[in-house]
């Protein structure tokens, strides 16, 4: 079954008053959200929270006022989204900037999985919520609470526009050589079986950074970027479009990740259905819960495995090297496949905050004009900076994501002043 044409066209009734230069940022999860609300004339943090364990007896509000400072928890009994977000909008009301301001433009949801129908950020409507539901098959862990967020956000402000963005549009300029899976092409259409990619708001908005680091227009960049987080993925960007990216039909392909095994050969799965005797959901549980990093050495965090090799761990020193050894495939993989690469560029938790992760990465690849200057990958920091040599041919950036701000930023040029 093909999907039908994109219904990104759609618009508010009205226009956003010329005064409306706030955007409010929601990621709704299935017993969580998180918000921020921005000031869009220059990007400022008005507020940032996070309600989590939603529904799940004592839930727990955390707001910071940014532009002081101020740190409020309140520890509550939230029963569902509804509750959750209304307690956010008192707390921001606490602040003066409640969700009734004039200044509000609109809110922008984080969404998922947008198949191949959205490929751009799209004003909410009636159909637009059929469509995300009708791709909860291929998203099922995701698209049902974004869903929920957006449900609730639209009663709070019925005459708001609400925008959502989705994770996998920036992933939609992929050619089909790189989209497609070679399996039967009438089994693939009927269940939309294909590589659509996630992490793609990050993706986006470290490709066009790592362009304005280097003084370059995005059009004349070819940027490798990996997010690596508890979830990591690798993208393939040429002239600011994404050609390839390591995740696929869903987020488990690709890269070892937190809990993720990433590329496994598909017959694990019939192995262990067949002498493992495991189930569709035990193995499931396994790929996505029990494997990558926890699976290999019992930790996820890669700054107690760092801590662990240094004692002289071999178990987490295994999990190092074999995290790393895919990573570099992937570099490889996406350097043949731009022809020509200016940067590589590290982003999220991981690529952030683990010099070792990037020395380690980036060792071995000089004869393809990467390098890593060993003072410069020392020193942390928040700002967008180089850490490879002067003499090196290819750039090595560490570029900390701000999703959000892509989100709101999106959000602002369709709806708010000057928007489409």
């Amino acid at each position: 079954m093909s999907d039908r044409p994109s219904p990104t066209a759609a618009e508010p009734e009205e226009p956003a008053s010329p005064t409306a230069v706030r955007v409010l940022v929601l990621n709704s999860g299935s017993s969580s959200v998180k918000y921020q609300l921005l000031d869009m004339r220059d990007g400022t943090r008005l507020a940032v929270g996070l309600v989590e364990r939603i529904g799940e007896g004592t839930s727990l509000l955390r707001h910071t006022t940014r532009t002081t400072g101020e740190t409020r928890e309140r520890a509550d009994t939230f029963a569902d989204h509804d509750a959750a977000l209304k307690a956010m909008a008192e707390e921001l009301a606490v602040d003066g900037v409640g969700l009734d301001s004039p200044e509000l433009a609109a809110i922008g949801h984080r969404v998922v999985h947008g198949g191949r129908t959205f490929t751009e950020p799209t004003v909410i409507d009636a159909e637009v919520l059929a469509e995300i539901e009708r791709l909860i098959p291929v998203a099922p862990l995701h698209n049902p609470a974004n869903l929920t967020g957006i449900r609730t956000a639209m009663l709070l402000r019925p005459d708001l526009p609400q925008v959502a963005i989705f994770d996998t549009a920036f992933h939609t300029t992929m050619p089909e050589a790189a989209a497609r899976y070679a399996i039967d092409v009438a089994t693939a259409d009927e269940h939309r079986i294909r590589r659509y990619g996630f992490h793609g708001t990050s993706h986006a908005y470290v490709s066009r950074t790592t362009a304005d680091l280097l003084g370059k227009a995005p059009e004349e960049v070819n940027v490798i970027v990996l997010h690596l987080g508890n979830g990591a993925s690798a993208s393939a960007v040429r002239g600011g479009r994404c050609v390839d990216t390591s995740m696929g039909l869903t987020p488990l392909e690709g890269l070892v990740m937190g809990t993720r095994s990433g590329d496994v050969d598909p017959a694990v799965i019939f192995h262990l259905e067949r002498v493992g005797d495991m189930s569709t959901d035990e193995i499931d549980t396994l790929l996505n819960k029990k494997s990558g990093l926890i699976g290999l050495c019992g930790d996820n965090d890669m700054r107690e495995i760092t801590r662990r090799i240094e004692e002289g761990d071999e178990q987490a020193r295994l999990a190092f090297d074999i995290y790393i050894h895919r990573l570099k495939k992937y570099i490889g993989a996406y350097y043949a496949v731009l022809g020509r690469v200016d940067a590589v560029a590290f982003t999220a938790g991981v690529g952030e905050n683990a010099a070792p992760v990037r020395e380690a990465a980036i060792r071995g690849l000089e004869e393809l004009g990467l390098a890593v200057d060993g003072e410069l990958n020392a020193v942390r920091g928040g700002e967008p900076r180089l850490i490879s040599p002067p003499y090196a041919r290819v750039a090595v950036a560490v570029v900390p994501t701000d999703e959000e701000l892509e989100i709101a930023t999106q959000t602002y040029a369709l709806v708010g002043k000057g928007g489409a």
